[in-house]
């Protein structure tokens, strides 16, 4: 029986999902994830919202918009600060957050290997490195990319770098149609290298408002969020979260090898094109407004796939909405747990992720249990 075969009751209860997943069917389960994460992201927005230096009522916030009167000068601060400060970093660390996990998802799918990340296989530092060359090179010989991509400019050097950076890695781990884990991970630390390389010798040559922003990428930040980067990188982002799940049927048949797949009727060459660029235009456009910000990409699908499994139908939306859940909630840790300064979140990502990452290394090779 296939998963579109199995039908769901409308009133299932919780605990009937849990048996029917006890019993290998996986399907009820997710739907029920899935809405619980959808709900778990409205209030990790609504608890961001609130949080911070200033503590601010959502209520009055609310109340004030419903009687579209500023009277209160308190109240008028408030929402000042809430539309202006907080509201676009909460939309651009959900927007950041979900990409990061849906291409960690996708690059995992694509190479069918769990280990597989933006960050990890170097993707992140190839969008970084276009990033800083911007930075630093904007002002000379790519002044006219500036002028005619205007705002664009940023994110499209990020994705350019992002993408060269993903091409190489397939063109290096691929030999006779397959897909080498152990050389896309050594070529993704190689890439990795270079890229930090070529920005280390960008970052020299910077004057002091460079290296400023140049050290914003380093460290991964949403510090810097406004509406008008949101409008930067909100398109590029959604348009990858919104046609990535149609790749959903061609990364579980890849599952059974490439081989196999192409058999099911997948244009197996087509869809890796296609994952590779959603990728990196994903990863491109968030380092290009949030730094290098780590490890979203592997421990949110990790965490996804033991619960409801690898089905990318209900993986891929439900990666969408805990890495946004999941990295609201670490700007807002980063925003608290110093205050007035604010941490930023590539420590605290690099923090929990990295012995996250020795965990999924130990286990594979037997030496703890799940």
């Amino acid at each position: 029986m296939s998963l579109r075969e199995i039908s769901v009751p409308a009133r299932l209860l919780p605990l009937q999902v849990l048996e029917q997943a006890r019993q290998g069917d996986r399907e009820p389960l997710a739907r029920l994830t899935i809405a619980v994460l959808a709900f778990a992201l409205l209030c990790t927005m609504a608890v961001s919202l609130s949080s911070g230096a200033l503590s601010i009522s959502l209520t009055a916030v609310f109340q004030g918009f419903a009687d579209g009167t500023d009277a209160d000068p308190s109240a008028l601060r408030d929402r000042i600060v809430m539309m202006e400060v907080r509201l676009p970093r909460v939309v651009l660390g959900a927007l950041v957050g979900a990409s990061l996990a849906v291409s960690g998802a996708v690059m995992q799918g694509l190479f069918r290997n769990p280990l597989a990340d933006p960050g990890i296989v170097g993707v992140s530092a190839g969008a970084g490195l276009g990033a800083a060359a911007m930075i630093v090179l904007g002002g000379t010989f790519l002044a006219p990319v500036v002028q005619l991509a205007g705002i664009y400019a940023l994110p499209l050097a990020a994705f350019l770098g992002g993408l060269a950076t993903t091409f190489a890695l397939y063109r290096i781990g691929t030999r006779d149609g397959m897909t080498s884990v152990a050389t896309m991970l050594l070529a993704g630390i190689a890439l990795g290298a270079l890229a930090g390389a070529i920005t280390g010798l960008l970052v020299y040559v910077a004057d002091d408002q460079q290296l400023r922003d140049l050290t914003f990428w380093g460290l991964g930040s949403l510090a810097g969020a406004t509406w008008e980067k949101v409008l930067t990188a909100g398109p590029i982002i959604a348009v990858v979260l919104l046609g990535v799940p149609f790749l959903a049927n061609g990364l579980n048949a890849l599952f059974l090898g490439e081989a196999a797949a192409g058999h099911l009727g997948i244009r197996v060459q087509r869809l890796k094109s296609i994952a590779i660029v959603a990728v990196a235009a994903a990863t491109g456009a968030s380092v290009a407004v949030s730094g290098g910000i780590g490890f979203v990409g592997i421990v949110v699908p990790h965490l996804l796939r033991l619960t409801i499994g690898p089905d990318h139908r209900y993986l891929l939306p439900a990666c969408a909405l805990l890495g946004a859940s999941m990295l609201i909630l670490a700007d807002t840790v980063s925003r608290i747990i110093v205050a007035p300064a604010e941490l930023p979140i590539g420590i605290l990502t690099a923090l929990a992720g990295a012995p996250f990452f020795l965990w999924i290394l130990l286990r594979r090779k037997g030496l703890v249990q799940a």
